[in-house]
């Protein structure tokens, strides 16, 4: 009887040895109990990108705090690990913070996020009927004075990103010389209410505004055709429509991609990986934007159910990140 016991037990450890075996192997997380500050920046799709990534780190068993950063302030905070990870940066709009900031050695890029984004001036369709020939650039230029304040008459006015968000389209305005004066915005929130505003009463407005957001769902908006971005434009005078500046031309067609302190890979190799890896689609943000900005839903609770519900899309990366060597 004790030797038919031994024996039992003996295979059991053996059929156990087996399958750990065959599992993965996972590296002791969390690796430091420090918090991972990911940054927050001045829009809504930003928050939910980050809020979508660092509740993925919660389950992994890392302290995790958001922390509000101006976009362009934010890449000081990284150098010297104030702010750990930025998840939403737009190539077209860092300018030369972000170059600086690489240079250092201190910020390391992590990599595409994956979302498909996009810019431009945008106005309401309805406001054809009274500047003919848009969306062509050169006719949105005779029609200054039917976009413009009495800030900025007889000028029009292009409500433009806020401040933090950098100025290139004083540049691209002058540039073109085009009889507009860029305003900038308070914030995605005060743009988003002057333009439902506007909208609501049928009047003139234009907007520098980006995709995916969930407005393009709600209003009948169409692009000012702008000359495109090309690097000749940017670098040679002849290539654009005016031969005696480089840069007339629209913004460069974004690519979304992940940044981090240096030092976070040594200090949280885990979370580290998975950030890296850490994918997030305009289709799956879009909807997401809507239930929090048109609906009213509350940021966290739109976030962990959908993270909830999409295990799928995150968990192998976090397995793999989890994995030991």
């Amino acid at each position: 009887m004790y030797r038919r016991f031994t024996t039992r037990i003996l295979g059991a450890a053996a059929l156990m040895a087996g399958l750990m075996a065959g599992a993965p192997a996972h590296a002791a997380v969390p690796e430091s109990k420090d918090t991972i500050k990911l940054a927050i920046n001045e829009w809504t799709g930003q928050h939910i990108t980050t809020y979508v990534a660092g509740e993925v780190l919660k389950r992994m068993g890392y302290n995790v705090e958001y922390t509000v950063a101006g976009y362009l302030p934010q890449f000081e905070a990284i150098q010297d690990g104030t702010v750990t990870a930025s998840l939403e940066i737009w190539s077209n709009n860092v300018g030369d913070a972000y170059k600086a900031a690489s240079a250092t050695g201190k910020v390391e890029d992590l990599g595409k996020l994956g979302l498909v984004a996009g810019e431009g001036w945008y106005y309401p369709t309805y406001v054809e009927e009274k500047c003919p020939g848009l969306p062509d650039w050169h006719a949105f230029a005779k029609c200054a004075e039917l976009f413009s304040t009495p800030e900025t008459f007889p000028e029009g006015r292009l409500l433009d990103y806020p401040l933090d968000w950098g100025a290139r389209n004083v540049d691209i305005i002058k540039a073109l010389k085009l009889p507009y004066q860029s305003v900038p915005g308070g914030s995605e929130g005060a743009m988003v209410a002057e333009l439902k505003a506007a909208y609501a009463k049928k009047e003139p407005i234009v907007v520098m505004f980006w995709t995916p957001h969930w407005i393009f769902a709600e209003m009948d908006l169409h692009k000012v055709d702008l000359p495109p971005y090309s690097d000749a434009c940017m670098n040679d005078p002849k290539a654009g429509p005016n031969p005696d500046v480089t840069g007339d031309c629209f913004v460069d067609i974004p690519i979304t991609f992940k940044v981090a302190w240096s030092g976070m890979k040594d200090k949280w190799p885990a979370a580290y990986k998975f950030l890296k890896s850490f994918t997030f689609s305009a289709d799956d943000q879009i909807p997401l934007i809507h239930k929090i900005d048109a609906e009213g839903q509350d940021l966290e609770t739109v976030v962990k159910a959908w993270v909830d519900q999409n295990e799928a899309k995150w968990k192998p990366q976090m397995d793999a990140a989890m994995a030991g060597s």
